[in-house]
């Protein structure tokens, strides 16, 4: 059986974000699903947990993260999160361009 993928509900349009403000989503992490690890350039990323609990990789560094964490992931540096929970992890993705 398949893991389930990940899904973001934008909280914002295109044009409410601007130029600058390429995403501002609530991002739902099924139980074992996660964001693969991956690296930003030109653009920054924080997350901000929300629900559930999980593993946070920042830049091959690992840490658990739970409700009320955030995480920042800068320009040139890579990350991913896995939940590591029995129910979905939910939390805040912004990415904003430098």
């Amino acid at each position: 059986m398949s893991t389930p993928a990940w899904r973001a509900e934008h909280l914002l349009n295109e044009e409410q974000r601007g130029p600058y403000c390429p995403m501002f989503a609530k991002v739902i992490l099924p139980a074992g699903a996660a964001v693969d690890v991956h690296s930003h350039h030109g653009e920054t990323e924080t997350y901000y947990i929300l629900t559930g609990q999980g593993v946070y990789d920042d830049n091959g560094s690992t840490c658990e993260v739970g409700p009320g964490d955030v995480t920042f992931c800068d320009d040139g540096g890579s990350h991913g999160l896995k939940n590591t929970g029995d129910t979905d992890m939910e939390f805040l993705a912004v990415i904003i361009k430098k």
